[in-house]
């Protein structure tokens, strides 16, 4: 009888644990602190970001007792698939970092982000102190879901000392920049240019650059929306092959890496070209004593593209429809020009915020890479985001049987044009 008894105000306290765990957090806590709660999910568990973060919502928290937030954070993969599960199950964060354009916009469709356009007219002050075209990747309907934080562009890093030794000019073509990683090799660098291929979304970063250079616009912009693309340009065929041919620089190296791995390589001097994020200028700088410049991808001659667009776009924060009214005041933190100065410093990614990027918190470097983002003629949105995710996941995985040889680029269009047929029902 005893076991009995025990046995059943265990399964009651069972039932009662459960119970409060299946709660949402706002309430539970709200109910024993007296507090309004934020739940706050970002993709930066490492550093320097998690320590920031950490700190500002320790500084927000000090200035304002009444909130209390929540924070958890994951790495990009592992978070961009929790954000899907969250959004399914009715438990999205009431404010959460998100990238920009197609991941943003399906965030949107399901009708559970709040739209801006209210919170940014009623305080322009705060609101035109993000620089204006930032704001596009987050527009959707005329509406408004998103606030930028920081921006990026993507180029080709390359060793000033061995471009010198070697008496190879910044190439300004897609010959050009072929004729100098020839030059290379002859000079007795095996690999002159790497990347870590084992990542997919590097892969997607050279690709949606090369079609952006050599596919019509207008046809890009069809076949980039799934209800309407087709995919049957041969410019993705071009696209392909050049991608092929830079794969031929890499070597084998570069199929058994990842980026972190290719970018420590340039870092130490070993490599003369990589293509990077301008985000990563500080880690270079950190990790090796290299002089470098960078240059944007050549124009592609017959290229139908555009040859001087960059390839990068603003990640920012969203908020849920069901967030309290107290969150708006943490964005409004969380994109001040006191937090944007401060976290460009520690992290060495320039910021979406005016005047927040200066020669106090960043290197000449830095200042280059962030005019070449703000005075971009147009930008090109990382293609994984720009792209319905099962046609980027053909390309990218197609991009790596490119570089083992397991691949054509025609096998890999069939493949894509089956892939946006099912889209288009």
């Amino acid at each position: 009888m005893k076991k009995m008894l025990l046995f059943s105000i265990f399964l009651l306290l069972l039932s009662s644990v459960l119970s409060a765990c299946n709660s949402s957090n706002t309430t539970t806590a709200s109910n024993e602190e007296g507090k309004v709660v934020i739940d706050f999910f970002h993709r930066w568990p490492n550093e320097p970001r998690k320590s920031f973060y950490d700190e500002k919502i320790k500084e927000y928290m000090e200035a304002n007792p009444d909130v209390h937030i929540n924070v958890n954070s994951v790495l990009n993969d592992s978070y961009k698939e929790k954000i899907k599960v969250l959004v399914s199950s009715n438990d999205l964060p009431d404010i959460f970092s998100s990238w920009s354009y197609s991941f943003a916009e399906n965030l949107v469709s399901s009708e559970k982000i709040m739209p801006l356009n209210d919170v940014l007219s009623e305080d322009t002050e705060w609101s035109s102190s993000i620089i204006e075209s930032q704001y596009e990747g987050f527009k959707f309907n005329e509406e408004t879901y998103g606030v930028p934080f920081t921006v990026d562009g993507k180029a080709f890093f390359y060793n000033k000392a061995i471009f010198e030794e070697n008496n190879i000019a910044v190439p300004k073509t897609y010959d050009e920049f072929i004729a100098a990683l020839d030059s290379l090799k002859q000079a007795g660098f095996e690999q002159p240019l790497v990347e870590g291929l084992t990542d997919t979304w590097a892969i997607s970063h050279y690709l949606g650059t090369i079609f952006k250079r050599v596919v019509d616009p207008a046809v890009l912009e069809k076949d980039y929306k799934a209800e309407t693309g087709e995919f049957t340009d041969p410019g993705y065929i071009k696209g392909l092959e050049i991608f092929k041919q830079l794969t031929g620089y890499m070597g084998d190296v570069s199929t058994a890496m990842d980026h972190e791995a290719a970018r420590n390589m340039f870092a130490a001097g070993e490599v003369p070209v990589l293509y990077m994020q301008f985000a990563e200028i500080k880690m270079v700088q950190e990790a090796g004593k290299v002089d470098f410049g960078f240059f944007d991808f050549p124009a592609v001659e017959d290229g139908k593209g555009d040859p001087t667009a960059l390839t990068g776009a603003p990640e920012g924060w969203m908020v849920s429809k069901t967030a309290p009214k107290e969150t708006i005041d943490f964005l409004k933190f969380l994109t001040s020009a006191e937090t944007a100065a401060e976290f460009t410093k520690t992290d060495g990614q320039l910021n979406a915020v005016k005047g927040a990027v200066t020669s106090d918190n960043v290197n000449a470097t830095s200042q280059e890479a962030y005019e070449l983002v703000t005075n971009a003629t147009s930008t090109a949105p990382w293609f994984d985001n720009a792209v319905n995710i099962n046609i980027a996941d053909v390309f990218m995985r197609g991009g790596q049987e490119l570089a083992t040889g397991q691949s054509t680029p025609e096998d890999i269009m069939k493949t894509v044009q089956q892939e946006a047929k099912k889209l288009n029902k």
